[in-house]
């Protein structure tokens, strides 16, 4: 089967290590716009691969913020979801999605399986291998862990806008996420929906319910709106929401 990547494209993960001090293992699904050379940007404008529907606007930058300041673990994923989504089972059908929002994906159409399959093999499948080493590795060593995986969302999705500042996410176990729901909303002041405007479940999600509930690892989901995390000031400012929750949560957790 013919490579995916050329050999001078980035390899689909992007991490900062172990950081072996926090519990804290925080991971980005969508933090990149990036198409692979040979996917000729799936036959997208430049302006189309700008907006939501490529990834997660401001994520990346947000977890980083987050994991300088609590000396903690990100994996990030450095290619678009429109190649693949690495919050998806590879048999959804939304996993190489034909459709987003309004925007028909003209690369993802008539797409014969060994192309899946090498989308699969090439991004999908190494960057939930490196976040299942590492929860292995810390397991080994005795560390505790708490998976964060960090979101974020349009303002506006299909006309209706979206009110809420922030969300939090969760399925079967809400042990940490209630209280960072709780600790969110007392420190930020604003509107942190539950569960709204997605929820978290195994066929909706895959990174926390693989990496998470089958380990029995407390764990909570963020999503952050777009448009306050578009600049670099935003990214800050909700990186330290953030961040004070998380500590707060631990402690109450703890």
């Amino acid at each position: 089967m013919p490579s995916l990547l050329t050999t001078d494209e980035p390899a689909p993960v992007l991490t900062n290590g172990n950081r072996d001090q926090s519990p804290f293992v925080l991971v980005v699904d969508h933090a990149s716009a990036r198409i692979p050379k040979r996917l000729h940007a799936l036959g997208l404008t430049p302006e189309t691969l700008t907006r939501h529907i490529a990834w997660d606007i401001g994520a990346l930058a947000v977890t980083q913020h987050i994991a300088n300041k609590l000396d903690a673990t990100w994996i990030a994923q450095q290619y678009s979801r429109l190649v693949i989504d690495c919050n998806r089972h590879p048999s959804s059908e939304s996993s190489i999605t034909t459709l987003s929002e309004y925007t028909a994906i003209p690369g993802n159409q008539g797409l014969i399986a060994q192309d899946a399959l090498a989308r699969r093999q090439e991004i999908f499948d190494p960057y939930h291998a490196h976040i299942r080493a590492l929860l292995d590795r810390r397991d080994t060593l005795g560390l505790k862990s708490i998976l964060v995986a960090q979101h974020t969302m349009t303002d506006s999705y299909k006309g209706e806008h979206r009110d809420m500042h922030a969300a939090i996410l969760y399925n079967r176990d809400t042990r940490f996420a209630r209280y960072m729901l709780h600790y969110l909303r007392r420190d930020t002041g604003c509107v942190i929906a539950e569960n709204e405007p997605y929820f978290l479940s195994d066929t909706t999600d895959y990174t926390i319910p693989i990496h998470a509930e089958t380990r029995g690892l407390p764990y909570v989901e963020i999503e952050i709106r777009q448009d306050l995390v578009s600049t670099a000031e935003g990214q800050s400012e909700w990186a330290e929401h953030i961040r004070r929750a998380l500590t707060a949560s631990l402690q109450a957790f703890s």
